[in-house]
């Protein structure tokens, strides 16, 4: 994997760039689509591609738990079993062992846990999430690490960021030692632990960043904390992390979020709200966000979105939609989810077009004022 800068922004750490892997460029920043069980909800790949995405994302937890990585592997990876042909990244599983498993033991090993599925006893190790990993095939592929939760006292952070650090080099080193599966080559990313204290975070940084041969994550933030510390978190990061590398901020967030945290130098990101909230009748518009189920809409025949992207945001109205979800159509749903990934699509495209201009910092400030007046944004 290469990763090349196009563009700075004068007045920001805002930067275009453009990730090279085998299965194509990916142009930053990007928002990645999120597909954790092998598909984005309700998506085909060739819509994805249609709505402009560069790469999405797969997750080792669950795609270890159904169907398994044997059917996978069978397949030829994940690539050619769920018939995406462009980059795509796997999430290490640590995050939902910690958070949907219903019983685990964390240990410097590893963590033993029980699937939130059937209860059935399983252990994740370092080692066994790269072996995952190589399975499924993606280009880009992330170490196992320890989240604690957001208000997770500092003995926790501590311990996390020590595992965190260890656990990358035993990845790297199970990686080292079992060669690729495919044809493509895989990348790995590091994942900076620390909460919201910046020594620990330093601590991190130092300790990761040295064995890192590309990208670094930012992980351990939006799970519980403030979102004021969560910028100081990320502003800090940017001090620290090396500029020639991409920078992933993972699970976040709101459109507002995004544009706050490219001001501050990230480059990747992902977040199930788009077809969540979508599913749930939460559309992202020009005009903010509207709950499509609303009392209100009931006889609205104004468009979704006049100003969208995509058409469906201009040929359906709020009223038709509203009815579809009302009566459990999922066209309802397919219209919202898709609404939502090309509004975030389309505004990382924007973003890119005014760093490339020299006019990212007034356009974004600009932009970020007028969200104020605009709910759930």
């Amino acid at each position: 994997m290469k990763y090349s800068i196009t563009h700075f922004d004068k007045k920001t750490s805002a930067r275009t760039g453009i990730i090279t892997t085998d299965h194509g460029n990916i142009q930053t920043p990007v928002f990645m689509p999120v597909g954790t069980i092998g598909a984005v909800k309700t998506f085909s790949p060739h819509e994805l591609e249609g709505l402009g995405a560069d790469i999405i994302l797969g997750n080792t937890y669950h795609l270890y738990l159904r169907p398994g990585t044997d059917i996978i592997h069978e397949a030829g990876g994940l690539h050619t079993f769920s018939n995406w042909t462009k980059p795509m990244l796997t999430d290490s599983g640590g995050f939902q062992v910690f958070s949907l498993a219903n019983l685990n033991k964390i240990t410097d090993e590893g963590v033993e846990f029980q699937s939130h599925l059937d209860g059935s006893s399983h252990n994740l190790t370092p080692e066994k999430s790269m072996e995952i990993q190589r399975f499924l095939g993606s280009d880009i592929i992330m170490a196992f690490d320890h989240c604690p939760p957001g208000k997770a006292d500092n003995k926790e952070v501590i311990k996390a960021v020590k595992r965190t650090s260890d656990w990358f080099k035993r990845c790297k080193i199970y990686l080292r030692n079992n060669p690729r599966l495919y044809s493509h080559d895989q990348t790995l990313f590091p994942i900076i632990q620390g909460g919201v204290d910046e020594e620990m975070r330093r601590i991190s940084i130092e300790g990761l960043v040295e064995q890192a041969d590309s990208g670094i994550a930012i992980g351990g933030l939006a799970v519980g904390e403030e979102k004021n510390a969560m910028f100081d978190t990320i502003d800090f990061c940017d001090s620290l992390l090396p500029k020639d590398r991409p920078r992933y901020l993972m699970g976040v967030g709101k459109p507002t979020d995004i544009v706050r945290a490219i001001r501050l130098g990230v480059d990747m990101f992902d977040c199930v709200m788009p077809t969540r909230n979508g599913r749930n009748g939460q559309i992202f518009t020009s005009d903010g966000t509207v709950n499509i189920t609303n009392g209100k809409y009931k006889n609205d025949h104004s468009p979704i979105d006049k100003n969208s992207k995509h058409a469906y945001g201009r040929m359906f109205t709020k009223s038709y939609v509203r009815h579809l979800f009302n009566v459990k159509e999922i066209l309802g749903l397919r219209i919202a989810s898709t609404l939502n990934i090309s509004y975030y699509i389309s505004l990382t495209k924007k973003i890119q077009e005014t760093i490339q201009l020299g006019e990212f910092d007034a356009w974004s400030n600009s932009w970020l004022n007028d969200m104020k007046l605009k709910k759930g944004m």
